[in-house]
């Protein structure tokens, strides 16, 4: 999935898009963010990131084909790079290029995707000084969602996002291979929007005891990957946005297909096992929302460092 050249002054890497298999919201912190607990999976499917190391006495050069996302000091690809560079002393300058595929606002982790991505990349081209811990450290200063993505692999994320576990061996067969097709509607979803509506009704939230014995008899028995799914915010969004839970219904009485909001959305994604499921899903899909609807197939991605 990376082109890797070691002692080169360029890396191309993969930035996968993630899903959340189990995302429960548990309730708010004294810090301002919320108590959760998840398991993710990054994806085959995702964006593009160049880095390139330029002289000291250049300018950073960044470049991006989504003509609107901002990509200023607000970035968290921008960000990437001041933070390694604090945290590491690089001087040289850094020409970015990013080739966006995964949708802005979808719930899919592009932007943490490509936070932590740039993050490795650089500290491959700068000889390593970082630790994979050090690094994991400073994706969590990044953002939530950005510590799952060095790893590579199916994660159990606590705390607000930064704690991370592996997902155990024994479970990895029931989320690798598995065939995820991903889809969204024409519009976004804020996530600070969204906690927002979770925040405004106690009910939303999950009991961290009883998602926390859930994962556990889903670890410890051999029951499908369906049998983990769930999502705090798919009641919020079922209420505000009608087309999302009739194309739900549709799938899983017309096709059988367990469907899941992916973080706070507005991207879902369903699992599939064959081609001829896949079409008809697909076909479904865009007459619920539209022929101009994002629908992308995918696959869980476990690759090491």
């Amino acid at each position: 999935m990376e082109t890797q050249m070691y002692g080169r002054e360029e890396i191309s890497i993969h930035c996968p898009a993630k899903v959340n298999l189990l995302l429960a919201v548990l309730g708010g912190r004294n810090d301002g963010f919320h108590e959760i607990l998840s398991v993710a999976t990054p994806l085959d499917f995702g964006d593009r990131l160049v880095l390139r190391l330029l002289g000291e006495e250049e300018d950073d050069c960044w470049s991006c084909d989504c003509p609107v996302l901002n990509i200023g000091s607000e970035n968290l690809v921008y960000k990437a790079v001041e933070s390694f560079r604090a945290a590491t002393g690089l001087k040289r300058s850094v020409k970015v290029s990013l080739e966006k595929r995964i949708p802005i606002g979808a719930g899919l982790g592009g932007g943490s995707s490509d936070a932590a991505s740039t993050l490795i990349g650089l500290n491959r081209l700068w000889g390593l000084p970082l630790t994979g811990q050090e690094l994991n450290d400073l994706a969590a200063t990044l953002g939530s969602d950005v510590p799952l993505f060095p790893r590579r692999a199916p994660v159990i994320m606590r705390g607000r996002g930064e704690c991370i576990d592996v997902v155990p061996d024994t479970c990895l067969d029931r989320i690798l291979g598995r065939r995820i097709l991903l889809f969204r509607p024409e519009f976004e979803i804020s996530t600070s929007v969204a906690y927002g509506h979770l925040a405004k009704n106690a009910a939303y939230f999950s009991s961290g005891k009883e998602m926390e014995t859930r994962l556990l008899d889903w670890i410890e028995s051999d029951r499908p990957i369906n049998d983990l799914l769930f999502n705090s915010f798919e009641k919020v969004l079922f209420d505000k946005y009608l087309g999302i839970r009739v194309l739900f219904e549709k799938l899983r009485t017309k096709l059988g297909l367990s469907c899941l909001v992916s973080g706070s959305g507005s991207a879902c994604f369903a699992l599939i096992d064959d081609d001829a499921t896949s079409a008809v899903a697909e076909q479904l899909i865009r007459e619920c929302w539209g022929e101009e609807t994002f629908i992308v197939e995918s696959r869980p991605l476990a690759l090491s460092n």
